[in-house]
């Protein structure tokens, strides 16, 4: 039997809870030998994992260098980059796979362009462009790590088509689209009552405006109800949106979060899910963020804003409710609209595109790229 071909998938997340990185470590699992190379314990289905330890940051580049656009330097200095040059150090890959534009230059020192795929998972040289400090210093880095690295590698892919555009406007390079669904679960959709429960799963961040959520149902005279699973990540905006939820006479209740392989199951107790997110920043417009799928493969409704991807999923396959606008009263509206039997009919839509939407279809696109390059005659490095 052929000795299977080696992979390195390198990223600086966690990857036991970074849920796409932890897609392609599954994906390519049976065919080729995966090491990984991130934080946190090995994922399972790596052969090998090289652990960067929490106490190397992936933001901890000097600002002084980049303040004085040295950027090679100010790459050279983040800890985290350090490390994971320590731990490959006089390693070979047939394939690497890198997520993110910060890990692009790493490949490079490991492999030839042609043997590399980059996934970007944000729009990286916009990622925080409602901030003016990070737009000056931070932007132009990235656009740097994107045009010198990114650019040159053998095929890339990204979250969504919007993103996409923006990168090859920006750069010339068209990366694929594999989305950030969840895996197909097989599950049928249950029958819908009164309240109707709506849900809402994710992180406590203030650019994310939750409050027009809880406002949205305190304004509305629909018989809905309200639970946001929240992760702590700014834990007095938090507080804040607890204490709002308080006065919502119990229509909503703001409850700690549930590890991921429990949150599908706990989804399924609800009717739609509900995800209206403002866009202040461009990677929140052009946003088909994780949750939605999770919502369909509960088999749930969807309500979610005029964001362009996705309520074009929403409406092209009838999955629910767009509102008018990011307003608590649009949502209001919607809410207003709902009933049991239109919810049901969401959730049936959900239930008909769940294995056309799930992770199961879109990892082919990481497949057939990956694929692709590890049949490829060996290049020399340039």
């Amino acid at each position: 039997m052929p000795e299977r071909p080696s992979l390195l998938i390198i990223s600086f997340s966690p990857i036991v809870d970074d849920a796409r990185v932890l897609k392609q470590v599954r994906a390519f699992a049976d065919r080729y030998r995966v090491t990984t190379c991130g934080y946190g314990p090995a994922p399972d289905g790596a052969a090998e994992h090289l652990e960067i330890g929490a106490e190397y940051g992936a933001l901890d580049t000097d600002f002084r260098l980049i303040a004085a656009r040295q950027y090679r330097a100010a790459y050279s200095s983040t800890s985290a980059v350090q490390e994971a040059r320590r731990l490959l150090r006089g390693r070979t890959f047939d394939v690497v796979l890198a997520n993110e534009a910060e890990t692009a230059p790493i490949a490079l020192e490991l492999a030839p362009a042609s043997r590399i795929h980059v996934d970007l998972h944000e729009y990286y040289p916009r990622l925080h462009d409602d901030v003016p400090a990070w737009v000056f210093w931070r932007a132009p880095y990235a656009r740097w790590l994107c045009r010198r690295f990114v650019a040159r590698v053998a095929s890339t892919t990204t979250v969504g088509r919007g993103l996409a555009e923006e990168y090859e406007k920006e750069f010339g390079f068209r990366p694929g689209v594999v989305t950030n669904a969840t895996p197909f679960r097989d599950i049928r959709p249950h029958a819908v009552g009164s309240p109707i429960r709506l849900v809402h799963s994710g992180a406590a961040l203030r650019n994310r405006d939750l409050t027009l959520l809880i406002d949205g149902v305190a304004r509305s005279r629909a018989e809905v109800e309200l639970d946001m699973y929240l992760m702590p990540h700014e834990p007095d905006h938090l507080a804040e949106l607890k204490a709002m939820a308080e006065t919502t006479s119990g229509r909503v209740r703001v409850l700690d979060p549930v590890p991921y392989d429990r949150l599908i199951p706990t989804l399924t107790a609800y009717d739609m899910g509900v995800h209206v997110l403002p866009p202040g920043n461009f990677n929140n417009r052009w946003a088909l963020p994780n949750k939605f799928f999770d919502y369909v493969q509960a088999r749930l409704g969807l309500i979610v804003g005029p964001s362009p991807e996705m309520a074009g999923t929403v409406e092209t396959r009838g999955l629910g409710v767009v509102t008018s606008d990011f307003t608590a009263d649009a949502l209001a509206v919607a809410l207003d609209m709902l009933t049991p039997d239109a919810v049901a009919g969401f959730a049936a839509a959900s239930d008909a595109a769940a294995r056309e939407l799930s992770a199961d279809a879109q990892v082919v696109g990481w497949e057939r790229a990956i694929d692709a390059i590890a049949v490829q005659p060996e290049s020399p490095r340039r």
